[in-house]
Formats: structure tokens, C-alpha cells, sequence
């Protein structure tokens, strides 16, 4: 496709205001622009600061879960002042409304975690406090290192990182795909798979 002329409407693609969220938008854009042969302008990102990440001092299980990160975006497309939206597929409630779809996917990015705070589970120190917010991950460390005791640890990046630093928590474990999006995939240890992929089945 050719570029869209001036009088061509532009999509306005939604997006939280994170930096991790942006920097994700960016890259739907560049995907959309590229394959359409548009112009960086035939695409509009429109920010919002969404509930999930207004209120960080509690788990998102005692204030309204996951729809926290969608409810202010879903409202724009309902208005009509955004033609789409961009979300993390691990922030997108189950259960949607019947008014919205998933149009798209992105190429799957790395599925692994970096530990920030200790060279790996097993260096970790005995009854060490582990950061964070996410049920599965405290659940997989329990398993593994029992003796350590899980607080939550909300906030984009920057701020769990900051709250490391300042004694929150002792370690903290960060998704590889946003680290490298941000492009900081030297940040913490080496990336790790806490179990062993599933085999195809034969």
C-alpha cells in the first residue's frame, strides 16, 4: 500500500503510558508501518495512564485485577477516540468483552526471567525477602527456595528497581522481553526458564 494521503484518516493506536508500554506501541507501529508502506505519522500513539498503574502499594488481586490495565483503554475504543489498543498478552483479563477482539499478535518474544539481586535461585541468600507481584512467579520460587518469604513489589521497571535498591526486597525477578525492549538486557542475571520447555508431542 501506498502512503495514505493528507486527507486519510490516521489510526490512533491506544497504549499505557509505561515505558515498557510505549516502547511495545513503538513497535506495533514500526510492524503496521512497515507492512502497509505507511509514513511513522500514519500512526498516532495516544498514552493513558491506566488504574493498574495509579495504585502500586497494593496487589492487583485486592483492587480490581487485570481489567485495571484495560478498563481506560477499552473505554476510549467504546468512544471512538482510539481505533485500537496495544496490551502485554500476560495483562489482558480471560474473560473480555464481546465488543472487542484480538486483531493482532506480535512475534513472541523471549519467555524468560532475570533475577535481579542474586546470580541465580540457588545463590539467592537463606530467607532472602523476594519482590513481586505476579502469583505464578512467587509460586515457582516457594517451590524451589521455601525458606524465602514473597512481598509484593508493584511498579514499572524503574521503580521495582528503585525499590530494590532502597531495601524493599532483597532480589526481584524481571520479564527478559521487557528488559530488552528497554534495551537494559543487561540488567540482572543471565535470563532463565524455571522449568524445561514441553517436548512436541510425537
Amino acid at each position: 500500500m501506498n502512503e495514505p494521503s493528507q486527507s486519510a484518516p490516521r489510526l490512533r493506536l491506544g497504549t499505557r503510558n509505561s515505558p515498557l508500554a510505549m516502547a511495545q506501541a513503538v513497535e506495533t507501529r514500526n510492524r503496521l508501518c512497515a507492512a502497509h508502506g505507511w509514513g511513522e505519522d500514519a500512526v498516532e500513539l495516544v498514552p493513558v495512564l491506566a488504574s493498574g498503574d495509579k495504585v502500586l502499594d497494593r496487589p492487583l488481586s485486592e483492587i480490581g485485577g487485570k481489567a485495571l490495565w484495560t478498563k481506560e483503554l477499552d473505554q476510549w475504543l467504546g468512544e471512538g477516540r482510539i481505533d485500537l489498543s496495544v496490551h502485554s498478552a500476560k495483562d489482558v483479563e480471560t474473560i473480555r468483552p464481546d465488543a472487542f477482539h484480538f486483531a493482532a499478535f506480535l512475534p513472541r518474544a523471549d519467555r524468560r526471567d532475570s533475577l535481579v539481586g542474586a546470580a541465580s535461585i540457588a545463590a539467592i541468600p537463606q530467607g532472602a525477602v523476594v519482590g513481586t507481584s505476579a502469583p505464578r512467579r512467587a509460586a515457582q520460587l516457594l517451590n524451589l527456595r521455601p525458606d524465602c518469604r514473597v512481598v509484593t513489589l508493584r511498579g514499572n521497571v524503574a521503580t521495582r528497581l528503585a525499590k530494590l535498591q532502597a531495601g524493599e526486597a532483597d532480589v526481584t525477578f524481571l520479564a527478559a522481553a521487557g528488559l530488552e525492549r528497554l534495551g537494559q538486557s543487561d540488567v540482572g542475571a543471565p535470563p532463565m526458564m524455571w522449568r524445561p520447555p514441553r517436548s512436541s508431542p510425537r
